[in-house]
């Protein structure tokens, strides 16, 4: 038996022992050793279950209760007979998309889009959140030598935000605006400053999360209970507004002002799941052509790319880390800290098989 955090229904997450998994065919089986808790996470513990099935999930058959923990490094301890690529004891990341491989968008490489999609630590599979965890060997992720596993674990938030950038049009000298300073916010700040954007302006009321900004990179930093959004980004862009707007906040009042202070064709991406529905006030797009996008977690390579990057030094994201914490923690120091101190904190870790 093993240990593993599971949820079980709103407001309800366990320690629970459960059976340890068997390695098979094609998999690759992980100790855990740092899990990063995430605002979906949360969103499931407040008012779930929203994303995790409560009738079986079309890919791993499975429902809650299901072991937590999407975003999370760990060691190889074992692999299936026919995996000859991966090696005991590599320190690794694990990509947590479950994708049925068949579908229109999987055909395309869009396995983010897959129609029956869902997560390591949210759908089934097993977690991050767990003393031992088998999953698909595409998952697998080698860490740089010069990466710590701490540092590992937040390969996944990070490939969030690196994705959006890739999928937006973004070019050199654009100016940008990003909306939000949680983990995804900052690192898509982190990683427009990665690749050579001088203009970054960035937006948060939390005096914490501003200095954060600030911190990973952003040039200007703006409050909206202060500031006119638009008229500053206007300003700050020589009158005629942002290029590219990235919204990692999910607030009507932030994506009112974004449209308004993003340029004539420019584009606003979103990267936000919203708790609400959304009103566009589409006459602020069409008679300014701009475009409104969205976006969705990561397609193959990207966690490469992150873990590259970290290893180049051109991301330098631990300070993100503002807590670490046991197995036994989870709710009352991961869970509640982040609900009733999240100004605190940006990304909390558990520390599983260290």
């Amino acid at each position: 038996m093993m240990k593993a955090v599971r949820f079980h229904g709103k407001g309800d997450i366990r320690l629970d022992d459960i059976e340890v998994p068997t390695c098979g065919k094609g998999q690759v089986k992980v100790k855990p050793a740092y899990v990063g808790i995430c605002g979906t996470d949360l969103h499931e513990y407040l008012g779930g279950a929203n994303l995790m099935p409560t009738t079986p999930h079309p890919i791993t058959k499975e429902k809650i209760p299901l072991t937590l923990g999407h975003e999370f490094s760990g060691v190889v301890e074992e692999v299936g007979d026919d995996v000859t690529d991966v090696k005991m004891g590599q320190r690794v990341s694990v990509q947590p998309i479950i994708y049925d491989g068949t579908c229109g968008a999987c055909r395309d490489g869009l396995i983010n889009c897959c129609d029956n999609n869902g997560f390591i630590g949210l759908s089934g599979w097993g977690g991050g959140l767990s003393e031992h965890v088998v999953v698909p060997r595409a998952a697998i992720y080698e860490i740089p030598d010069s990466v710590s596993m701490k540092v590992g674990a937040l390969t996944e938030p990070l490939s969030v935000a690196w994705h959006s950038i890739d999928i937006s049009p973004l070019k050199k000298g654009d100016k940008v605006l990003v909306l939000g300073g949680g983990p995804i916010g900052l690192g898509v700040i982190q990683c427009l400053k990665a690749r050579g954007v001088e203009t970054i302006i960035a937006s948060d009321v939390s005096p914490r999360r501003k200095e954060f900004m600030k911190h990973f990179g952003a040039h200007h930093v703006l409050d909206p209970t202060q500031d006119d959004i638009v008229a500053r980004v206007r300003e700050i862009c020589g009158g005629v507004g942002a290029d590219v707007g990235f919204d990692a906040a999910g607030v009507q009042v932030g994506l009112d002002q974004a449209l308004k202070a993003i340029r004539a064709q420019g584009t606003l991406v979103n990267i936000a799941v919203w708790e609400k529905p959304a009103q566009l006030q589409m006459n602020d797009i069409v008679f300014r052509e701009r475009k409104y996008i969205g976006t969705t977690t990561f397609v193959a390579g990207d966690f490469r790319h992150v873990l590259d990057a970290i290893a180049s030094g051109s991301l330098q994201p631990e300070p993100m880390i503002t807590k670490v914490i046991k197995m036994d923690e989870v709710e009352e120091k991961g869970f509640k800290a982040l609900i009733e101190e999240k100004d605190k904190h940006v990304k909390i870790l558990v520390e599983v098989n260290p």
